[in-house]
């Protein structure tokens, strides 16, 4: 039987942590006034650190290119170079560019690599996960063969005060007050900036602990849901979603079409639902419990979603432990497509695991409501 195993993880987080007094500072305010969502949202969220690659001049430190190549970077040692890096896949929600993809770009970001494999995933929180799947499949296709995952957000560079101004200037011009609409002031205290790796091997380290993966299962609702996180675009009253070529040139500045935001009534009717809903489906075809789960690493995007999840598990008959929880937003923040990982490395290094122990990720992706799930055993 062909396997897969996380060998190593590495992580980039950018610059110093940012408090949430200071979030403004970095990312500006609209039409020079404080947000009056942002203390409500931050209450909620529970989020009390992140990153920015971002100074508070305004200046980008890191592109998303380059803090997914420094994380990459950050997987070799005496024993592993970029040089040996047979197959390359890369998840972000935040590219810098619609072509290239953001996987070549980091390809080529490495310099000193290869011609290697590459692929892209795009998307949003499930890109992660959707590049590590595609690694463990390269390895379980050729077991002779190694492959790193990597997944990063840039979610800064969309969420500056500038990238709205145009939007709020137009509204003053109508005499309307130059308010920034909830959908899209909410998701700006939510996300933050940084860059995980992970290599994927057929055998694990005998020298330390590995993670077998024993499998991966991803599933998207956007047959029965409507668009609930977006960008490039505009919902209209009856939830139809329309891209931003259908719009004039000149209104996607005054509409500010490329900002992310966030249908919140959506998100509160299906994210915990169809996540628990599809949990229930894969016990029943993997045969396990979460008797059987050591350590369960939901990502969340808010702490408000903590007990909504137990809730809505203990609704179905079904429990786990407070203690069986590991969770890192408070103080590395929501990094979307690389949040998962970012539980995954911590955990790994903290000390904790010991072998034979099983791992439960849930990855949640609010776009259309795709869901990702990954048992791990630690070797």
């Amino acid at each position: 039987m062909m396997n897969a195993y996380i060998t190593k993880l590495s992580k980039f987080l950018p610059n110093e942590p940012v408090s949430n007094d200071e979030m403004e500072e970095y990312l500006g305010m609209v039409g020079g006034k404080p947000s009056k969502a942002r203390s409500l949202i931050l209450r909620r969220n529970g989020i009390k650190q992140r990153y920015y690659a971002i100074d508070k001049e305004g200046h980008f430190t890191h592109t998303n290119v380059q803090m997914a190549a420094n994380a990459i970077r950050g997987l070799c040692d005496e024993k592993f170079s970029i040089e040996d890096i047979n197959v390359l896949a890369c998840g972000t929600a935040s590219p810098e560019q619609l072509l290239p993809s953001h996987a070549v770009m980091v390809h080529g970001e490495l310099g000193e690599s290869k011609n290697m494999e590459v692929v892209s995933f795009a998307g949003s929180c499930c890109a992660g996960i959707d590049a590590l799947k595609y690694a463990a499949m390269s390895v379980h296709l050729n077991p002779e063969a190694n492959a790193v995952a990597a997944a990063s957000e840039w979610s800064s560079s969309w969420m500056r005060a500038s990238y709205f101004q145009e939007e709020s200037d137009h509204l003053a011009q109508l005499e309307c007050q130059p308010i920034l609409a909830f959908q899209k002031d909410f998701l700006r205290w939510m996300l933050s900036d940084g860059a995980y790796a992970l290599l994927v091997q057929s055998k694990p380290d005998l020298n330390q602990i590995s993670l077998r993966i024993d499998w991966i299962e991803i599933t998207s609702f956007a047959n029965i849901t409507e668009t609930c996180m977006y960008a490039g675009g505009e919902k209209d009253e009856n939830g139809k979603f329309t891209g931003w070529a259908s719009f004039p040139e000149k209104e996607w500045l005054t509409r500010s079409l490329f900002a992310l935001k966030q249908d919140t009534r959506v998100l509160q009717d299906n994210i915990v639902k169809l996540g628990v809903d599809f949990v229930v489906t894969l016990m029943e075809k993997h045969h396990f419990t979460f008797d059987e789960v050591n350590w369960f690493l939901p990502h969340l995007s808010s702490m408000f979603f903590k007990e909504q999840i137990k809730q809505g598990i203990e609704q179905r008959g079904l429990h786990i432990s407070d203690e069986k929880w590991f969770i890192n937003l408070p103080y590395v923040g929501n990094i979307g497509s690389a949040s998962a990982f970012a539980m995954l490395e911590e955990l790994l290094y903290s000390g904790k695991l010991e072998r034979g122990q099983k791992i439960l990720m849930m990855i949640p992706e609010s776009a259309r409501f795709s869901y990702a799930y990954c048992m791990l055993t630690v070797c």
